[in-house]
């Protein structure tokens, strides 16, 4: 009989899954549902488009051809109401049942909103989807003076924005650092500097109390925790994700902070995958939990996910993601978890180069490159190898890293 596979989430987490279904599995029957009015499109190149600086064809990546082409039922604008795992069944918010053998959940997340005054007020953005780059894109190029709260891998796109459309900006941030959990301040000084040539200012034991709006209910101001006022038209708020896991209410689907999965990507119900953001998956590096929002991570995901819904724990997920930021003169990119650890090791080059290495029980698992992107092979290639290196910081330091400098595995 032709099984039936169908993933919730059109993100690229789903699509890799559905792509790579339809190339194991020629006569198999695929279904991909989202809630979103629009197919597979690029988040990292989202945010380009919101600067300004690319139109929006560069930025689709599959037209509803795409999945035409290959066999595969796309179905847009539609919501998932409920999932009977015991009878493999959904039913969608038109009341269309859908049956599967084999589901994959990859409906990702929805920005946290700020849990104060006029904080849905018009002005006030998210940046997640393609329709919310637009929005931002638009009003940021109205605007004259912003804000920006959320100080991480987000929230620095939303800055960058602002630098980009020539908005006078205040990034306000809670600790003394751009993305403290990741960087000294030494280290984000670098970050902090670019910003400013950019007009965008750092705010440091900031925040927002609460925000002020015209009578048209059109924010104008944030107020800071310490009573500061902050002109603003234009406000870009990226504090975290709640994952949409309430799809699977009423499921047996193990969740906490996300969908819990194995190094397979499968739950503890069967026939039941996950992949993507939503997921708190068995790290077979780090040898616990872990939660990645990177894209090529997500892709990555996909993929192994709809290999073990074809062959059950077939190929276990074992990744080290990457995530670059574009927005400067310099690159910078971090990898594997930068903010775990129990050690770590850090050096400046130059005003532009800086570099940052988190370890865990002596391995290391993860680290922040500024500057200078080419040691990054090296230590992925060190953390899939789990060996025990943080007593050779020097070594891993040095600007140009040579595994062959270090001490063989075997004799640590």
């Amino acid at each position: 009989m032709t099984e039936s596979y169908v993933i919730i989430g059109d993100g690229i987490a789903g699509s890799s899954a559905a792509e790579t279904l339809r190339d194991e599995a020629q006569d198999a029957d695929i279904t991909v549902i989202t809630d979103e009015g629009e197919a597979l499109y690029n988040r990292i190149l989202i945010k380009e488009f919101a600067k300004g600086k690319l139109p929006e064809m560069p930025v689709s990546i599959h037209e509803p051809e795409w999945y035409e082409e290959r066999d595969i039922d796309l179905r847009l604008n539609t919501l998932i109401t409920d999932i009977d795992t015991d009878a493999h069944r959904l039913r969608t918010h038109e009341d269309d049942t859908i049956e599967y053998d084999k589901l994959l959940v990859a409906t990702g997340g929805t920005p946290t909103e700020l849990p104060v005054e006029n904080s849905e007020a018009e002005g006030v953005h998210h940046f997640w989807t393609f329709q919310d780059a637009r929005e931002i894109r638009e009003d940021a190029g109205a605007a004259d003076t912003g804000v920006v709260v959320g100080a991480g891998l987000l929230g620095i796109d939303l800055a960058a924005i602002c630098g980009e459309q020539d908005v006078d900006a205040n990034y306000l941030m809670r600790g003394d650092c751009w993305w403290r959990y990741a960087l000294s301040t030494e280290g984000a000084e670098i970050l902090h500097e670019a910003m400013r040539e950019r007009g965008v200012e750092p705010v440091f034991q900031s925040g927002v109390d609460r925000f002020e709006t015209d009578d048209d209910g059109h924010v104008t101001a944030a107020i800071d925790p310490n009573g500061d006022r902050y002109d603003a038209d234009f406000v870009g708020v990226a504090i975290g994700l709640n994952y949409n896991t309430e799809i699977l209410q009423g499921t047996d689907v193990a969740v906490d902070d996300g969908v819990l999965v194995d190094e397979y990507m499968q739950t503890n119900v069967d026939d039941v995958f996950a992949a993507g953001d939503l997921t708190r998956y068995h790290d077979t590096i780090l040898g616990e939990r872990a939660q990645n929002g990177s894209w090529d991570s997500a892709k990555a995901q996909g993929t192994i996910a709809a290999k073990n819904m074809l062959a059950p724990e077939s190929e276990a997920f074992r990744f080290v993601s990457s995530y670059s930021i574009t927005h400067f003169d310099f690159p910078f990119l971090s990898f594997g978890h930068p903010t775990i650890g129990d050690d770590e090791c850090e050096r400046k080059y130059s005003e532009t180069e800086w570099r940052r290495l988190a370890f865990k029980n002596g391995r290391l698992v993860g680290g922040v490159l500024i500057g200078d992107l080419s040691p990054q092979s090296a230590y992925k290639k060190l953390m899939k190898e789990e060996r025990v290196v943080a007593d050779q910081k020097e070594a891993l330091l040095k600007q140009s890293v040579d595994l062959d400098d270090l001490a063989p595995a075997q004799e640590q």
